[in-house]
């Protein structure tokens, strides 16, 4: 008997092996299965994307009457080029004037009533970075490290946040690159940097000048990157940009005017006209021209400001000389020659640190222009500290604001 009962466990232990033994099968199949079809969606997707265009946006997509306070910083784009292309004070060949054109809208809010009023701020330079000969431990680059991004405008944002378009003059890199041009003096950052304008309300950045191309043509593509990932829109040369603010289409341009002089003339003509073509109601031209540390501004300053208005201009902005210049009324527009520096890195101990924000108010009733309004001056200086630079810029109060105020307006009666 127990023979027989030893014969009937063996074959229920076996019966139960084999019963795993396809519950494990159906398993492993099932797996297989899932697998594959993992597999085969992958596939799919990747033949799509392959064959489709991505959509691109750089619309700041700010809330009616009210301005957005940071920017989202992404992964930043790449340039296949490090060819280097410019030396000192040369104007990039990438950029030259005889190229077409090159036209961008931007929308920064949409109300549209029958009145609008538009606030629009200009600053000097904005060097966010250092030069690599430069001791770091007084640099830009070490007040980013200590205190953040939000370090640099704490004193001024409220301005901006209250404006409706805020443009800079960027003057740097924001770039990796390793690529040092051969110049006295060349500027970088980490693309993270864009975060000092994107979370200080800063809107758009003029990069027409002598120091956008400081590591090649690479860091110049790098840095337009930086900016549109950080929701800051760029211009310049021959890119001109179209701001749509309360349904007003503010038009802006940069011109890099150092080596060329009289030459670029052509190009203001061809940049406000695009401008006026794709139905600009305001223009505003940035120049960076000049000469360093000089307060009056010379002939070829002149002779374009008056061109541009003549052309269709309805503000000029100036910088490079890193000074304050004085301001002309021309034809009823404002030209500004240099608002000197703002938020510099180019200098830890500059001996001038005079500045100031410039704002103009442009009323509009059904969507022509009723009356711009006089120039809002507002003095500052591009540190809060006595002695050295700490890259944090601060309006100007009591007396020390009436000396800068003086200042301008004597530089301006010279004109």
């Amino acid at each position: 008997m127990s023979g027989i009962k030893d014969a009937k466990k063996k074959r229920a232990r076996r019966r139960r092996k084999r019963q795993i033994q396809r519950i494990l099968l159906i398993i492993a199949m099932v797996l297989i299965l899932i697998g594959f079809i993992f597999l085969v969606r992958a596939a799919i997707r990747t033949v799509v994307n392959k064959f489709t265009v991505p959509a691109v946006t750089t619309s700041a997509n700010k809330t009616a009457g009210t301005k957005s306070t940071a920017g989202k910083h992404k992964t930043k784009k790449k340039s296949a080029s490090k060819k280097k292309t410019s030396t000192k004070n040369t104007s990039p060949k990438a950029d030259s004037s005889k190229r077409a054109v090159q036209l961008e809208t931007v929308t920064i809010s949409k109300k549209n009533p029958d009145k609008v009023s538009l606030t629009i701020s200009s600053t000097g330079d904005c060097t966010l970075g250092t030069d690599e000969n430069f001791s770091y431990s007084t640099s830009l680059n070490a007040y980013y490290e200590s205190y953040g991004a939000d370090y640099f405008f704490q004193n001024v944002r409220s301005i901006f946040q209250k404006d409706d378009l805020s443009i800079v003059n960027m003057e740097g890199t924001l770039t990796d690159e390793t690529a040092r041009e051969a110049k006295t003096f060349a500027f970088k950052a980490p693309a993270k940097y864009a975060a000092i304008l994107s979370g200080s309300s800063i809107e758009a950045a003029n990069l027409a000048n002598n120091h956008s191309h400081d590591y090649g043509k690479k860091s110049y593509t790098d840095t337009i990157s930086a900016l549109d990932d950080a929701g800051i829109a760029s211009f310049g040369y021959n890119r001109v940009k179209i701001f749509k603010v309360k349904g007003i289409k503010v038009g802006v341009t940069g011109i890099y005017e150092l080596a060329d002089h009289q030459k670029r003339a052509s190009q203001v003509k061809k940049n406000i006209k695009a401008l006026k073509k794709a139905g600009a109601q305001i223009i505003i031209v940035n120049f960076h021209w000049g000469i360093e540390k000089q307060y009056t501004p010379d002939e070829n300053q002149k002779a374009l400001a008056h061109l541009a208005i003549d052309e269709g201009a309805d503000l000029v902005i100036g910088h490079h000389p890193h000074v304050l210049e004085g301001i002309e009324k021309y034809n009823g527009k404002y030209i500004c020659y240099s608002l000197g520096n703002f938020c510099f890195g180019g200098n830890s101990t500059p001996g001038d640190t005079d500045s100031m924000i410039v704002q103009q108010t442009f009323t509009f009733h059904k969507g022509k222009l009723k009356k711009s309004s006089k120039l809002n001056i507002i003095p500052c200086s591009i540190t809060s500290s006595s002695g050295y630079n700490d890259y944090c810029p601060v309006p100007l109060t009591g007396d020390e604001k009436q000396r800068v105020l003086d200042k301008i307006s004597q530089y301006s009666e010279e004109l």
